[in-house]
């Protein structure tokens, strides 16, 4: 699968530069997530599929407003009423150029994230995995017809993000998935390894 990481944030895309020097199939653009061709693009929504703020706002412009009533009703008759943050879904947009619509909530509902939150990693990775093992409603397998997918930086507008902590998670999350992932061996593990989620540093976190 070929990723494209597209954003106007000129600090994302250093982070991104950072995180992601010589990957393969990983590709960092600088400038509007409209201008790039994929047959998917990432809606970073809330739980509950509106899409009338931020960049959600921008792609129901671009795709048209069948998007978000499409999301809804899949939200409402798949999931329960609620698409929760670890979980993805995919519709399609009706447009020639981006095909798809993956939206994976990175909040509950708008809301300020913040540094310590890890739900960019959640949200990256429910894209991949909906895309590695996810079927539509015909059976056909997502990855038969996804092989490119384009990102923003997930959580750093309404949920502001810094986009170092963007990078990192989007870069695990991607490595986990796609390239190899160990099962934590500990308790202690686990929470080593969500703390360096968003931090260098790490400590016993029931203390």
């Amino acid at each position: 699968m070929k990723i494209i990481l597209a954003d106007i944030q000129s600090p994302l895309i250093t982070a991104w530069k950072n995180e992601f020097l010589n990957y393969e199939n990983i590709v960092v653009y600088h400038g509007s997530i409209f201008n790039v061709d994929a047959d998917a693009l990432v809606s970073p929504a809330n739980s509950f599929g509106f899409m009338d703020g931020g960049l959600d706002l921008r792609i129901l412009e671009f795709f048209g407003w069948h998007v978000q009533n499409r999301l809804q009703d899949l939200i409402k008759s798949k999931h329960h009423g609620e698409l929760i943050v670890g979980a993805a879904e995919i519709v399609f947009s009706d447009h020639p150029k981006i095909p798809f619509i993956i939206s994976a909530p990175t909040m509950r509902v708008p809301m300020i994230l913040g540094r310590e939150s890890i739900n960019v990693y959640l949200a990256t990775r429910a894209v991949l995995l909906l895309v590695r093992y996810g079927r539509f409603a015909d059976d056909t397998s997502v990855s038969e017809r996804v092989k490119s997918v384009v990102f923003s930086g997930m959580g750093t507008g309404v949920g502001r993000v810094p986009p170092e902590i963007c990078a990192r998670q989007m870069k695990q999350a991607i490595q986990d998935v796609n390239m190899t992932y160990e099962f934590p061996h500990s308790w202690s593990d686990a929470q080593k390894r969500h703390q360096l989620l968003y931090s260098e540093n790490y400590r016993d976190l029931q203390r």
